[in-house]
């Protein structure tokens, strides 16, 4: 992944902010049931070099004997037959849970806007997964700047509601601005969807530690560096 890598990630600060004073607010409306899912963006033997054993028929099969979730990268680039949901939802156990990326229609072709037909078969598509369904997860281009944030508004509001949702601010004025940053926290959490934490050498603005539902979606990207080890444990701690 290109986007927040740097040269030499050794001299990057990658101390973790303290939570921001609206988290503690917010996760007190949790349910008291505390689970966590650790899982990869894909589960393909390209990417995941070295990680199959040898004679591994069904990749997906042996990846959640190891993993208990998925990112489900793939949804980004096309949409996919609910029947293809439902097969890969009967391959995981029951405790599996799939993250689909909605796809680029949406949020990189569309930039949220007139995108009700291609967001309606969206949802119709990941409702195949089921009980397994974690969350959707919709990643804003870089150049998707607060300019537009009355389309953010009008997206999450008309979002259904019967799919839990985060979602991915990447241009830095979203939190460089605290006035901007606040509004949309607001518009985040009176419609129940995530604010995503992405965890990457070049844009540490974006573990800005601001939960807006109870639920935590950390994106996580190493640097190919001794520092991941230790990102990794401050994460666990």
């Amino acid at each position: 992944m290109k986007f927040g890598k740097v040269e030499d990630p050794g001299l990057v600060d990658f101390s973790m902010p303290n939570d921001h004073p609206d988290t503690k607010r917010v996760l007190s409306n949790g349910n008291g049931n505390f689970r966590v899912f650790v899982g990869c963006a894909k589960w393909n033997k390209t990417d995941l070099k070295n990680f199959y054993p040898r004679g591994t028929k069904d990749e997906l099969t042996y990846y959640s004997s190891q993993f208990n979730c998925i990112e489900l990268n793939a949804t980004f680039y096309r949409v996919f037959a609910k029947a293809q949901f439902e097969k890969w939802r009967d391959k995981t156990p029951e405790n599996f849970r799939f993250f689909p990326k909605v796809v680029q229609n949406v949020s990189h072709w569309g930039r949220l806007n007139d995108v009700d037909r291609v967001v309606e078969e969206v949802v119709h598509a990941f409702g195949g997964l089921e009980e397994k369904l974690g969350r959707a997860f919709l990643q804003l281009k870089d150049d998707f700047a607060p300019k537009d944030f009355d389309r953010v508004a009008t997206f999450c509001e008309n979002w259904p509601k019967a799919v839990p949702l985060a979602m991915e601010f990447r241009h830095p004025d979203w939190y460089g601005d605290k006035t901007i940053a606040e509004e949309l926290y607001q518009v985040l959490e009176s419609n129940n969807i995530s604010n995503i934490i992405t965890d990457t050498a070049g844009r540490r603005d974006l573990v800005h530690m601001r939960l807006t539902t109870p639920n935590c979606f950390v994106r996580y990207t190493g640097a190919n560096h001794a520092s991941d080890y230790t990102r990794m444990d401050d994460w666990i701690e």
